[in-house]
């Protein structure tokens, strides 16, 4: 096993202690570097960085950055949420690093969904139906993985096809 445990950490955010989600910072016991660039390939990292060695994902609106000694998840809505996205790094982690002879590291910043390419398809109304202010918000609210194709009630069928087409070569399930 190349990740026995960690000692996890979560907080509120001390820029706006009202803020409702939490964070959670892991400390591990092993150092993950290594790996990084494996995990990269098999989990399509948002942004993967060599010097210092750190991995950027997006996964459900939620930024999950591993660094070699931890791993930082923002935007939580409770420990138990936090509990899971770790154990599910942890198993990720250890299958990938198990599994590295057949995989091919990668050490570039894969391609990220464009907020362009996502208004082009929208009504472009801004009718705040959706709860945000303009079609512009809530297409990178899609991009961010944050909002999903059905939450805009003016979208036709096919656009929302499109969309969903679109965004799932950017996603990944936990």
């Amino acid at each position: 096993m190349f990740l026995q445990g960690y000692r996890k950490e979560i907080f509120r955010p001390e820029c706006n202690p009202q803020f409702q989600s939490l964070h959670c910072i892991a400390h591990l016991d092993d150092d993950v570097a290594e790996v990084l660039p494996y995990l990269n390939a098999v989990l399509g990292g948002h942004q993967y960085l060599k010097d210092p060695p750190a991995l950027t994902l997006k996964v459900h609106g939620k930024l999950i950055t591993l660094h070699p000694r931890e791993i930082a998840i923002n935007a939580l809505k409770d420990e138990g949420e936090a509990d899971k996205i770790l154990e599910w790094l942890k198993q990720e982690i250890n299958e990938t690093w198990q599994k590295r002879d057949t995989i091919e590291p990668s050490f570039e910043t894969p391609a990220q969904p464009r907020i362009f390419d996502i208004l082009k398809l929208l009504p472009k109304t801004s009718c705040g139906e959706c709860g945000q202010p303009t079609c512009m918000v809530f297409a990178s609210l899609l991009a961010q993985g944050v909002k999903g194709a059905d939450d805009c009630p003016q979208l036709d069928d096919q656009n929302r096809a499109e969309i969903a087409h679109y965004l799932k070569q950017f996603v990944f399930e936990l």
